[in-house]
């Protein structure tokens, strides 16, 4: 897996937390943890999920990109959250957790089955006797990837730094089932372009579920969406909730 720049460059991390806000995500993760102690966050980004789970829980991130966990470690509440820079897929921490997440769609990023697998072990790996895990992945059917077009995705974002920025999509389905996006922002004091090339899965709620029983997973519960509503075949998202089998 190649290190995408969209998450590496210090200049397009930058943008990250002002086009992701994830809050429903983090409402709903919340209210999922319940009593929970402990937690690891695995593709844990710019540590927004992390951080909030860190008051009064024991919390830690692990995300591959060192300039996403450089951004991480200065967010309000970074300093009580143990920051990892690591694999999801290989990182063996040593220890269990009551709640294990994997959120912003980052299980997407792993295109074959067998990092797929990868992660799915990992996660089984980590998880406490009556702990629980959570992830999410768009659902295919819907073809959200159609949308990430110049004509359908731009829009204007105003950056601390670089002032009003115009950014778009522009997305390609290739080969077995995984798209190839690239992301633009153009800075309109100066027209500096940054953009980056980036990849993504989009498997089946049946291929998800055949890995989490693969790996000795149950998922308890199917989500469509972060709100909580269930799954039903035209959700847009994937997402499951459960616990080690």
């Amino acid at each position: 897996m190649t290190a995408d720049l969209l998450y590496n460059d210090p200049a397009l991390v930058d943008f990250y937390d002002l086009v992701n806000t994830g809050d429903a995500e983090l409402r709903r993760c919340l209210a999922l943890a319940g009593d929970a102690k402990s937690v690891l966050d695995l593709g844990c980004g710019t540590g927004q999920l992390a951080a909030a789970f860190a008051d009064g829980r024991a919390v830690v991130g692990v995300d591959p990109a060192g300039a996403m966990l450089d951004v991480a470690r200065r967010r309000p509440g970074g300093e009580h959250v143990e920051w990892v820079e690591a694999d999801a897929r290989t990182i063996r921490i040593g220890r269990t957790f009551d709640l294990v997440i994997l959120t912003g769609h980052a299980f997407q990023v792993f295109l074959t089955r067998e990092d797929q697998l990868a992660v799915l072990g990992t996660i089984a790996a980590h998880l406490a006797p009556g702990g629980h895990f959570v992830f999410d992945s768009r659902n295919p059917v819907v073809e959200a990837w159609r949308d990430w077009v110049p004509e359908r995705s731009e829009e204007m974002v105003s950056h601390p730094r670089f002032g009003m920025v115009k950014g778009w999509y522009d997305a390609r389905m290739e080969a077995d089932g995984v798209v190839s996006y690239r992301t633009w922002y153009e800075v309109a004091a100066t027209g500096q372009m940054l953009t980056a090339e980036s990849k993504i899965a989009f498997p089946s709620k049946e291929e998800i579920a055949a890995g989490i029983e693969a790996t000795g997973l149950v998922a308890e519960s199917w989500f469509g969406d972060w709100e909580g509503g269930a799954w039903t075949p035209a959700s847009r998202e994937i997402i499951p909730f459960g616990r080690l089998r």
